[in-house]
């Protein structure tokens, strides 16, 4: 009886012992296979699209400041979807990113230069108006 448990006990440790062996086997390979499989980046395409298409309608490719990261936002696109055709996901995700950025600062760059417009406009305009008040005699 006594070497009948024994016998049971050390089948079971071995058992224990191959089931761990295999799960040790068995995880390296699931994992390169879950990193080798990134998928395609849909949605950063979709953002990153959306984000060009607001600074061309904001006017920043006519922007000396903003052109560059426009012209860059381009580039980076067209190498993301180059890369999706090769099947490179994970860097096509990666200029994907770099392409809303530019495309993003480029709208900031824009926006700051309209401002930069009006805010001249609206000093020019109160020097204006102060001129002409002065030589009309309403201000002293």
């Amino acid at each position: 009886m006594a070497r009948e448990a024994a016998d049971d006990q050390h089948q079971h440790e071995a058992g224990e012992v191959l089931i761990a062996s295999k799960f040790w086997l068995a995880a390296p390979a699931t994992f390169l296979l879950a990193c080798a499989s990134f998928p395609v980046p849909t949605q950063r395409m979709a953002d990153a699209e959306a984000a060009q298409r607001s600074a061309v309608e904001l006017g920043a490719s006519a922007q000396p400041a903003a052109q560059l990261h426009v012209k860059l936002a381009d580039e980076q696109m067209a190498l993301a979807k180059v890369k999706i055709h090769d099947g490179d996901n994970r860097a096509a995700d990666s200029l994907l990113i770099r392409s809303k950025a530019d495309s993003e600062l480029a709208i900031a760059l824009a926006k700051e230069q309209g401002a930069r417009v009006d805010t001249q406009r609206a000093v020019d305009e109160s020097k204006s108006t102060t001129l002409t008040n002065t030589a009309e005699g309403a201000v002293k």
